[in-house]
C-alpha cells in the first residue's frame, strides 16, 4: 500500500546512500528503527549544499528536507524489507544548515513531516527538533533523522 502512495505521489526510492563515516543507516532496537541523519543525497552527490538563507533559499531548503525524508525511507525499506511494516513515526530530528540570524528552522523541517504525513497518514504525528547550525557533513543545507516502530511481520 505504501508503495502505491508512493507512485501516486510521483516518488521513486533510490538506491539507500552509503555511510559517509563510520556508523551504519539503520540500527534496529526491538521494534523500533533508528535511521541515521540523512542529507540530500541524489545519484551519489549532494543536491543542495550552502545556508539558508544567505546561500539558499528557505523553498531549496524545503526540497532538500524532501529528499532527506525519501532517503530516509530508502533505508527503512532497506532494512525491513517494506515500509508498510512502518506502524508510527516517533521521532524526526532535523538540522538546517543556516545564518545565524535564520529562525525558520521549523519551516523547513515541515517539508519532510508533511510528506511522512501524506504518505502515512495518522501514523505519521511524531515528535520533532528542527534546530538551525553552523555545518553540516558536505555542506549539505539540511540533514535529518529518524526513529519509527514497526510491526514484526
Amino acid at each position: 500500500m505504501i508503495d502505491e502512495k508512493l507512485k501516486s505521489l510521483g516518488i521513486t526510492l533510490p538506491v539507500p546512500p552509503k555511510p559517509a563515516g563510520s556508523y551504519i543507516p539503520v540500527v534496529i532496537s526491538g521494534n523500533l528503527a533508528f535511521v541515521s541523519g540523512q542529507i540530500p543525497m541524489q545519484d551519489g552527490k549532494v543536491a543542495y549544499t550552502g545556508k539558508v538563507p544567505t546561500e539558499r533559499t528557505p523553498e531549496e531548503a524545503q526540497s532538500a528536507a524532501k529528499i532527506c525524508a525519501i532517503n530516509i525511507l530508502a533505508q527503512i525499506k532497506a532494512n525491513l524489507g517494506s515500509l508498510d511494516r512502518i506502524s508510527k513515526i516517533v521521532r524526526v530530528s532535523g538540522f538546517v544548515n543556516s545564518a545565524s540570524d535564520f529562525t525558520e528552522h521549523p519551516k523547513i523541517i515541515n517539508a519532510a513531516s508533511d510528506l511522512f504525513f501524506e504518505i502515512f497518514g495518522e501514523k505519521a504525528k511524531h515528535s520533532r527538533i528542527a534546530v538551525g547550525v553552523s555545518s553540516l557533513p558536505l555542506n549539505s543545507t539540511v540533514e535529518i533523522d529518524m526513529i519509527a516502530e514497526f510491526t514484526s511481520d
